[in-house]
């Protein structure tokens, strides 16, 4: 079972990554570009999500494209919400309880790699 100090410690390995208390929670921006947050039941949020994310840990984090939040949540059903907010970025929420350690750390980076500038991602590459 993962938790928000295991996303925290993804997100320092990251170059640039930044941890902000926001008015949402804790959030994580790579270049003042959010890539990883806590989620909140706010109003805009539809039921039964909304009491998903009022009675479990939910974090949210950005996807390539809408096609990529698509296969996670057909594939993992159990695992990632149906869409959020009707606000079409790309982006996906997943319950934290449900995620394993090393999928945690692939979503984290990849979201990470969405957001950070091209020359960021080199250096972390240049560094694995």
């Amino acid at each position: 079972m993962a938790t928000v100090d295991d996303v925290r410690a993804v997100a320092a390995r990251l170059p640039g990554g930044e941890e902000r208390t926001t008015i949402s929670g804790t959030s994580w921006f790579v270049r003042s570009k959010p890539f990883v947050w806590e989620c909140r039941p706010w109003p805009s949020i539809p039921e039964p999500i909304r009491t998903v994310i009022a009675t479990e840990q939910v974090i949210g984090l950005k996807v390539g494209d809408a096609i990529d939040a698509q296969a996670l949540r057909q594939m993992y059903p159990r695992v990632f919400l149906s869409q959020t907010t009707r606000w079409g970025e790309p982006k996906v929420a997943f319950r934290l309880a449900e995620i394993g350690a090393e999928h945690l750390t692939e979503l984290v980076v990849e979201a990470w790699r969405v957001q950070a500038p091209k020359y960021l991602v080199r250096a972390f590459d240049d560094q694995s």
